[in-house]
């Protein structure tokens, strides 16, 4: 692992953030804290965050968060996906509950969590429960970041889904997103701010801002999307 560092310091010498891929925060916290703090002595690090699951937050205790956010792992990214149960149920992801768990435990240890939402994960019948229900978990527990990604299904795994989903699915086109994402925004009151982000390449309409302070700046601005006086991001400059 360290060796395998010192080869990433000399490609990349002037690096100063670290993802660790992966879940990487499911490993045991011995190994998360080396590899945390083996980057510190070759980049001129500002900080160093990994992937997780809600099951990786909730296995991880207070001490050990400490432990990890002390060695600069003060950051992990959660794949929250959606707040409806039905939704969390079809993409195998646990239950809003868990999620709701994970987010309470990081709150309680200062452990940042930058969350992400897929939006159009509810097709035609579920979009608005998924909107709704997103909105309602993050005003439970608001993560540190919020962040949108707009669904793309890969047509290797487009049978997978299907199956796991286990209803006709019919998927939301560029407007339909956009009405979704304005129901979860305008649903959004979280208790404190957090910062919001739809600058992935796979959503139509890049937005930023922070909630609550900046919703009705963002609503506007997806209600220009809709009236077309806001361009959307073209097919061809998206991506994964």
């Amino acid at each position: 692992m360290l060796a395998d560092i010192d080869i990433a310091a000399r490609a990349w010498p002037e690096a100063h953030r670290v993802l660790a891929d992966g879940d990487a925060y499911g490993l045991p916290t011995k190994h998360c804290s080396l590899f945390a703090r083996g980057y510190a002595p070759v980049f001129p690090l500002q900080r160093v965050s990994a992937y997780a699951t809600p099951f990786n937050i909730l296995h991880k205790s207070a001490d050990e968060i400490t432990a990890l956010k002390n060695a600069r792992l003060t950051l992990v990214y959660l794949g929250l996906e959606s707040g409806s149960d039905v939704i969390l149920k079809k993409i195998v992801k646990g239950s809003s509950k868990q999620m709701e768990a994970a987010l309470r435990h990081a709150r309680e240890t200062a452990l940042k969590v930058s969350a992400t939402v897929i939006l159009g994960l509810g097709g035609t019948m579920h979009w608005r429960a998924h909107a709704e229900e997103t909105a309602s978990l993050v005003n439970r527990q608001p993560p540190t970041y919020l962040s949108t990604l707009q669904l793309v299904l890969d047509p290797a795994l487009i049978d997978r889904f299907l199956e796991r989903y286990g209803e006709p699915f019919h998927p939301q086109n560029d407007r339909a997103v956009l009405e979704e994402l304005r129901v979860m925004i305008e649903n959004l009151a979280p208790p404190s701010p957090v910062i919001f982000r739809s600058n992935h390449a796979s959503n139509a309409l890049p937005l930023a801002g922070t909630l609550p302070k900046d919703r009705n700046k963002l609503l506007t601005q997806i209600d220009q999307a809709l009236s077309g006086y806001r361009a959307l991001r073209p097919e061809l400059l998206r991506g994964l």
